[in-house]
């Protein structure tokens, strides 16, 4: 995964401003936010989509929302809500072909669909 951006930040190979890390998960802020709180979770391990998932990963996904739990709490946005986002495709919105969950909130969130 040479080009992948949320590699090269796990590698610290490109700096970003990280809330959080353990051996399996790297939170960081988005570089361009949408919301006062706009964090990234990325997996450590390298996985392009929802669609990638394995049998053997979800123990994994189900830590990130262990993380994404402590992260709303530790961030102060835990009472008045937040919202996280997986995008899937190109139709969706994905442009880094690694698995991340946007954890979104600080300010009413807009509903779109």
């Amino acid at each position: 995964m040479e080009d992948c951006i949320f590699c090269k930040i796990i590698n610290k190979q490109i700096p970003s401003q990280i809330v959080y890390e353990d051996d399996e998960i790297i939170a960081f802020k988005d570089i361009e936010p949408v919301a006062p709180v706009h964090v990234l979770v990325v997996p450590k391990k390298h996985i392009a989509s929802v669609l990638e998932i394995s049998e053997e990963d979800k123990i994994l996904i189900g830590k990130i929302y262990t993380v994404i739990q402590k992260l709303a709490i530790e961030l102060g946005i835990d009472k008045d809500g937040f919202r996280v986002v997986t995008n899937c495709g190109e139709n969706a919105g994905q442009t880094v072909k690694h698995i991340h969950f946007h954890l979104l909130g600080g300010k009413k969130l807009a509903l779109t669909m």
